[in-house]
């Protein structure tokens, strides 16, 4: 198995998670961009499997992503995207302030000439790359009170917005504006009626033979 990450301290605790599950001498890793894999040449076309999960998103050319996943994987081999489509998120009924903040979030992508909604694009990405698309489906990712791990949801909301407060402010939202919000997020996530709808979009396609 092969891993591409940028961060070598992202590839130090991949390598640390490995080793604590007994799978390091499985796991190779290597430094380098997904617009540029560092692949040999003996190894193009000869994996069979290549997969991103979470990586399109943050592309602004994802569709050169996925014509390097094609070039990697053999004849017949499956290429896997998994990916945000931000759009998708519901939260009902909705905390007072979140729709506008979680709007201006998605447009900071648009800033940075990233796609917030690149998971509904994934099959057209994978036909666009020259692969067969065929399946795709939605992992959901959302829960609802009285769900042992909602609390763990919402936090996990609440920490995407968080950390992009800095960008958040530049779409015209005031600091105070999206710290409310978050603050009636986390007092929304008590509500015994409160509920998050979300799913990750999932497709996978094959090289023609």
């Amino acid at each position: 198995m092969l891993g591409i990450e940028r961060s070598g301290e992202q590839i130090a605790e991949a390598m640390r998670q490995a080793a604590a599950d007994n799978e390091a001498d499985i796991l190779e890793m290597r430094q380098g961009d997904v617009l540029d894999p560092p692949f040999r040449d003996d190894e193009m076309g000869q994996f069979d499997v290549a997969h991103a999960r979470f990586v399109l998103e943050h592309i602004p050319d994802p569709l050169e992503v996925v014509r390097n996943m094609a070039r990697a994987v053999r004849p017949g081999g499956r290429v896997i995207l998994s990916d945000d489509d931000y759009n998708g998120l519901r939260l009902w009924p909705e905390p007072p302030g979140f729709s506008s903040v979680w709007n201006a979030y998605q447009r900071t992508y648009d800033r940075h000439g990233n796609d917030p909604i690149v998971g509904r694009r994934l099959v057209q990405l994978l036909h666009q790359a020259g692969l067969l698309p065929r399946r795709n489906t939605l992992v959901f990712f959302g829960g609802c009170a009285g769900d042992p791990d909602f609390e763990d949801v919402v936090r996990n909301i609440a920490s995407i917005v968080d950390e992009a407060i800095g960008d958040i402010t530049t779409t015209g939202l005031s600091r105070d504006a999206v710290t409310a919000a978050l603050d009636a997020l986390i007092d929304w996530g008590k509500s015994p009626d409160s509920a998050v709808w979300f799913g990750m979009s999932w497709a996978e396609a094959v090289r023609p033979v």
